[in-house]
Order: C-alpha cells, then sequence, then structure tokens
C-alpha cells in the first residue's frame, strides 16, 4: 500500500509509515492497542516458497473464528440461472482460500502485480497460491488491482488521487475471467470519499467475479495530503459503501462479493465495531503491516476481529523480514482466508 506518484515519493511514504508505526512499548503515540510493524531495508524480492527458514509464528491460542461474518447469497430468482464464482458456487467462504497478487497496472512500485501483464503474471500467481491449499479448502486466485491511486499533488480538482485508464481495468477484468480468476478493485480516495469513487466502478462490480476492497491509509480529510498522514475512515462512510455494493448484489442476482478493509492501525478504521455486515458480501479486515515476524505477530494479535470479519494478511516480498511462508500463515489462529503479496 504505497503512494503511485514516484518512486522518491514511495519511499518517503514508506520511511513516515515506519516512524508512526514503531513503538518499543507498543503502539504509536495516540494509539497504544497496536504493536505495529517496522520498514525492513530493501532486499531482493522473495518468492513465497524461498523464503529463509524461520521458527513458525507464535501467533496461536485464539479460537477459529466463527464461520457467521458472511451473509449468504442472494436468492436466485425463479426460472433464471444462478450467475457462478470463477471456480465455482455462489459463496466464497469456506469453499475457498484466496491468495490475491496485489499492485495497479504497468506500475512495479506499488506491487508485484504491476510486473507483469494481468495473464503474464498468472503463472508466479498460480505459483504463490499452490502452497495455500488445505482440506476442505480450493484456492481462489485474484488480482487486486488498485483502480483510484491516492497521489501527492492535488491534481485538477483538489483530490489528491487518481483514477487509472479505466480500458487497463477493463483488461483485467476480461484477464481474470479467462483465467478463472477473481478481480478485487482497490480504492485510495485521498481527499475525495469511498462512495464517490466506488460508484464510479459500477460497469465492473456488477460482474459475478468482481469485488472492492477500500484503502483507509489514503482517505485524507479536507487537509491532509497523503504520504504525509494516516488516514481514515468512520464505520459509517464503510456502512454506505457495503450497503451500495450489497445491493448490486441483489439487484444483479451476483454470487458473493470479496468486500476487504485494509487495516494496520487501530485508528484507520473509527468505531470498527459498528461497520455492518451485509448480505452477499463476504467482509474481510486485511491485516497490513510490514516488518519482522514478530512485529507483523504483533500487530495481527492487536487487531483481527474474527468475531465480526473474515481474516485476511499482507504479505510483502521486499518489506518483510524473513517473509513467512504459505505453512506458516496457515499455522496462525485464526488462519486468515485472504492472502496478498505485495
Amino acid at each position: 500500500m504505497r503512494l503511485g506518484s514516484t518512486a522518491r515519493l514511495t519511499v518517503r511514504a514508506v520511511a513516515l509509515l515506519a516512524a508512526v508505526m514503531v513503538s518499543a512499548c507498543g503502539g504509536p503515540a495516540g494509539d497504544p492497542s497496536v504493536a505495529p510493524t517496522t520498514v525492513a531495508p530493501t532486499t531482493v524480492a522473495t518468492a513465497p516458497t524461498g523464503a529463509p527458514t524461520s521458527p513458525t509464528s507464535s501467533v496461536t491460542g485464539v479460537p477459529t473464528p466463527n464461520p457467521g461474518p458472511t451473509a449468504g447469497p442472494s436468492p436466485t430468482p425463479t426460472g433464471s440461472a444462478p450467475l457462478q464464482l470463477p471456480l465455482g458456487g455462489r459463496q466464497i467462504f469456506p469453499a475457498y482460500r484466496v491468495v490475491a497478487y496485489y499492485g495497479t497496472a504497468g506500475n512495479p512500485t506499488l506491487g508485484v502485480l504491476g510486473e507483469s501483464s494481468p495473464d503474464g503474471i498468472m503463472t508466479r500467481l498460480r505459483a504463490a497460491g499452490a502452497g495455500f491449499a488445505s482440506p476442505g479448502r480450493r484456492v481462489q486466485l485474484a488480482y487486486e488491482l488498485i483502480v483510484t491511486v491516492a497521489q501527492a499533488g492535488p491534481g485538477a480538482d483538489g483530490k489528491y488521487r487518481k483514477t487509472i485508464d479505466l480500458a487497463k481495468v477493463r483488461q483485467y477484468v476480461d484477464a481474470a475471467k479467462r483465467n478463472k480468476v477473481l478481480v478485487v478493485l482497490d480504492v485510495q480516495p485521498g481527499r475525495s470519499d469511498f462512495l464517490t469513487e466506488v460508484r464510479k466502478l459500477r460497469p465492473f462490480l456488477v460482474e459475478p467475479h468482481v469485488g472492492l476492497a477500500l484503502d483507509p491509509e489514503w482517505r485524507m480529510g479536507a487537509n491532509q495530503v497523503p504520504g504525509k498522514v494516516i488516514g481514515s475512515v468512520a464505520a459509517a462512510e464503510v456502512n454506505a459503501v457495503s450497503a451500495y455494493v450489497s445491493d448490486l448484489v441483489r439487484e444483479h442476482n451476483l454470487p458473493e462479493k470479496i468486500f476487504i478493509l485494509h487495516q494496520f492501525r487501530a485508528s484507520m478504521i473509527t468505531n470498527i465495531g459498528a461497520v455492518q455486515r451485509r448480505p452477499g458480501l463476504a467482509m474481510v479486515q486485511h491485516v497490513d503491516g510490514f516488518g519482522t515476524r514478530s512485529q507483523k505477530d504483533a500487530t495481527f494479535r492487536a487487531l483481527r476481529r474474527p468475531q465480526q470479519f473474515h481474516i485476511g494478511y499482507k504479505l510483502f516480498y521486499d518489506e518483510d523480514v524473513t517473509i513467512y511462508r504459505p505453512r506458516d500463515v496457515l499455522a496462525f489462529r485464526p488462519t486468515p482466508e485472504y492472502i496478498s503479496y505485495q
């Protein structure tokens, strides 16, 4: 989750993340509930199955999450053929574990997804996902594509964000259909709001394999600039967006959609307990943050809410120190159901 203007600004944004996230005492000032992760020195990209051997995570001892967070898929009108997920069925969890590559079109600085074309990245994505299969769960691959990218400058409308060419979005959506892959459209709204930006994506969200991710880190207030502060979103705004997407699922008789909330700091989602479940949405709390294994474990322990959400987890090829392998992640409790690589 990085700023998309220049490589230099990206480094500065990552340094800022480290400054606000590092604390030997258990969390940044004003947010004592989180023991966050730090930036690691840049390293050569490491394949997920080739990381140096290290003891399995100590993130254990939490009861397996209640499978209740997912509301069931919308009912199918009599006489109509129900639309299916890429690998079949109408409900994502618990049938599948989703493994995604994160990034934006043609920009490797923002994540591994941008290092190749949507078809060209499939060999690497399949290899990354292979280790996450487990009894009773198939691996469903996904592209998590940043479609609204936070910017350092205000732009013509003063909103500090830019939507990528929608023709590029269409390329990913169409390639995903060919390759039986989900697409998750990731929104970094700058000084705009999430619902305004999500409404622009309606032509894609009405397709059965397209979901949504909200990135509060880049949701700025009226006087804030991306990369200089960590943003936040209120539960009420999240609920407005989830209601909009849930209505699309119902109106178009779609299968269940992924709906992701990125988070590496408690203050990024204010009043998170008020975030509502919605029919037709598999709502995922995606725990981000990079650094050493112990730092990532501390963030995971502090933030996870398995009683409310399905749990997601992010792995960083470059910034994580001794990147977790698939078998390590599968040993977490609760076990993440959505894993992304950046």
